[in-house]
């Protein structure tokens, strides 16, 4: 039995909302016909994803399980749709995703002199994006910084990077050359919205205020609601008056990764991640980052 992924979106917009007239609504159908639509996809698959009753809505067991698998399914789906668009135009494209701070020319123009014929794009990408465009084919490669969600991944260490410690300008530590985490125990964090980034076991509240992005970050920051981290090649690229960066001696360094999904298998690709080796490579050798994890062509191999 093949999974229809008409289906399969039906029933992640109703297990998304656990409403049918909703996800009815969103989809821009009937709610009879999505009703119909489930029942059929729970008879292709013998089993019951939804419990309906007066109360309302809820996952089965087996739904939960659907609605874990779903998203993966139709990522590729659509990264498959995204490449035959690409491959009937006739051109030959690969789109490099990158986190704010992290080179990406060194490694694009070392590319490009081997492969004149592909044209390099490079777009921004968040921290809560970055495996959602790669699963779902917006971009084909990208530097990342973990943690990131490996499902459906393949994930090769680039470097390591240290981190900084941003604080208002006027704060009382802002005049140092460098400081410890515990010198600003107590005092408010700034973080991450992705629970995964959260700092659960560093000794800082929540700030309270949900950013996304370096600049989102050092706004909050110079408005004096609290302080944050940052890779420290994010602040050669960000700067703001009201903001000053104090390097911090006990933090874990931060880890630059390349990722691809674990499903595209591509030469060219393949090449791309070589190109970054080489420049990571070269890029540590000045100082400037620690030396890669994964032997350059081991590397290449795990990901090409």
């Amino acid at each position: 039995m093949d999974l229809d992924l008409r289906k399969l979106r039906y029933f992640v917009a109703v297990a998304d909302r656990l409403h049918f007239g909703r996800a009815a609504d969103d989809l821009h159908i009937a709610q009879p016909v999505l009703s119909r639509q489930i029942r059929a996809l729970e008879q292709d698959l013998g089993a019951a994803l939804f419990t309906r009753d007066r109360h309302g809505v809820e996952l089965t067991d087996a739904g939960r399980q659907l609605r874990d698998d779903a998203g993966p399914l139709l990522a590729s789906a659509e990264a498959a749709r995204r490449r035959v668009t690409t491959a009937a135009r006739g051109s030959r494209r690969l789109v490099v995703g990158f986190r704010a701070g992290i080179p990406v020319i060194p490694a694009a123009r070392a590319f490009e002199a081997r492969h004149p014929d592909v044209v390099v794009d490079m777009q921004r990408i968040e921290g809560d994006d970055q495996a959602a465009m790669l699963l779902d084919g917006r971009i084909d490669v990208a530097y990342v910084r973990l943690p990131i969600d490996e499902a459906g991944l393949r994930v090769v260490p680039l470097y390591t990077e240290p981190l900084v410690a941003v604080l208002p300008a006027g704060h009382r530590l802002a005049g140092e050359e460098q400081i410890a985490q515990a010198d600003l125990a107590g005092e408010p964090l700034i973080w991450h919205p992705d629970p995964s980034t959260q700092p659960t076991r560093r000794p800082h509240p929540n700030a309270g205020y949900l950013v996304r992005g370096v600049d989102e970050t050092l706004e909050h920051v110079a408005a004096g609601r609290g302080f944050s981290f940052l890779a420290r090649s994010a602040t050669v690229f960000h700067s703001h008056p009201n903001v000053t960066y104090v390097s911090v001696t006990d933090l874990a360094p931060d880890q630059v990764c390349l990722a691809v999904p674990a499903s595209r298998t591509s030469p060219v690709v393949g090449d791309f991640l070589a190109a970054a080796r080489e420049a990571a490579e070269i890029t540590a050798a000045c100082g400037t980052y620690e030396r890669p994890e994964v032997p350059l062509h081991r590397a290449a191999e795990k990901i090409g």
